[in-house]
């Protein structure tokens, strides 16, 4: 059940600090915010507004609270496989997986077939430069770095799922950092204080916002037909590697994004940053951190929350002081019986377990917003 650590504020996170807190009512206090801000369980301290933070806001948003990787979400599938049905190892899959879905900074494939899927996104508000549109092209269906990730793993019935995380890489990047950039410059014209830049607004039927709001629509199409395409992927090199399998139904959907809602009797626009829609009915996939369980929920409808819910355990450790703390061995203990890149394990440690808040905590936390359909154990675990 939430609590309310500050004005305007409502939270679900047991586990919480005070500069996620005072972060979070900074953008609580912003008069266009029609009602109080909802923390999710894995809140923490993110660029301007918290991540997994729910802003309810009437007549303007917030560009750096949807974030610079606009539509990151995840996607999962669920298979007719069984854990019967796997090898004695997945090791066979890495190397598929590795060459058909390339992962890191600024990493892309050439793949002439991408361009009549791109067709069918339409065309973002900002005319792009030749550089960006060949970005656009080569990391389509790419994974990216950071926490983006590949899985595949069980569910409490044996049955096999695979699960990905990933944005709209370089050009959401750089879509959103220019649409960030120009509310800030909005706001030193017009002398408007705010108590973070980062803060910066637009207000809605200004060009400007009308601009942004095209541009990060077309981000949130393009960052979940690549999940899409990745999917297709890496569920037919599983199939290969197999030597069966079929598809029984997929989820895709987002946790840095904004859209119209009505809420409380108003039209708002529901900024989710690190955060999944979870009205009643709608289902979502909620990722733990390496080593440690997923969960494939459906939303409960909590009006308390927008109807919404955490996007996975959240971190609480940046990923300077993991590097610093946490070590390379105990990753490998902790990712001790499943497939993954071990052979990367001291570049990985900051995606590290330790990192992150108990995705179980947070589950249990927010009880009253989804409901747990199935909870899901890696066996294989590909990171960008």
């Amino acid at each position: 059940m939430p609590h309310q650590p500050a004005p305007n504020l409502l939270s679900w996170a047991s586990e919480i600090d005070e500069g996620t807190i005072t972060q979070a009512a900074r953008a609580a206090r912003l008069p266009f915010v029609s009602g109080h801000v909802a923390l999710m369980p894995d809140a923490h301290v993110g660029i301007g507004a918290t991540v997994g933070s729910v802003i309810p806001t009437e007549g303007a948003i917030i560009p750096a609270a949807v974030g610079v990787d606009i539509g990151c979400g995840m996607v999962a599938t669920e298979t007719t496989l069984t854990a019967a049905d796997l090898p004695a190892t997945l090791d066979a899959l890495m190397p598929l997986v590795e060459r058909r879905i390339p992962a890191g900074v600024g990493k892309g494939h050439e793949d002439p077939s991408v361009d009549r899927a791109l067709s069918e996104l339409g065309r973002p508000r900002t005319e792009l430069t030749g550089k960006q549109e060949a970005t656009v092209s080569r990391q389509f269906g790419t994974l990216g770095s950071g926490n983006h990730f590949v899985e595949v793993c069980l569910d409490e019935r044996d049955r096999v799922w695979t699960v990905l995380h990933s944005g709209s890489r370089g050009i959401g990047n750089q879509l959103a950092t220019k649409h960030i950039a120009g509310a800030k410059n909005l706001m030193r014209r017009q002398a408007i204080g705010l108590e973070d830049p980062d803060l910066a607004y637009l207000v809605q039927g200004s060009p400007e916002f009308d601009a942004y709001i095209e541009d990060m629509l077309w981000a949130q199409r393009y960052a979940m037909a690549s999940r899409a395409r990745m999917d297709r992927v890496l569920v037919d090199a599983l199939f290969r590697v197999v030597g069966t399998g079929r598809r029984v139904r997929t989820i895709n959907c987002h946790h840095n994004f904004t859209q119209l809602e009505e809420h409380h009797g108003k039209r708002l626009w529901i900024t989710r940053k690190g955060a999944i829609k979870a009205d009643t009915g709608d289902e979502g996939v909620i990722p733990g951190s390496m080593g440690t369980r997923s969960y494939i929920v459906s939303g409960r409808g909590n009006p308390e929350s927008y109807h919404s819910c955490a996007h996975g355990a959240g971190r609480r450790m940046s990923r300077t002081r993991a590097k610093r703390e946490l070590s390379a061995s105990s990753l490998k203990a902790a990712m001790r019986g499943r497939t993954w890149n071990e052979d990367r394990a001291a570049a990985l440690v900051d995606e590290h377990p330790e990192a992150y808040k108990p995705i179980d905590q947070v589950m249990e936390d927010q009880k009253d917003l989804v409901t747990v359909r199935h909870t899901l154990r890696q066996v294989f675990n590909y990171k960008g």
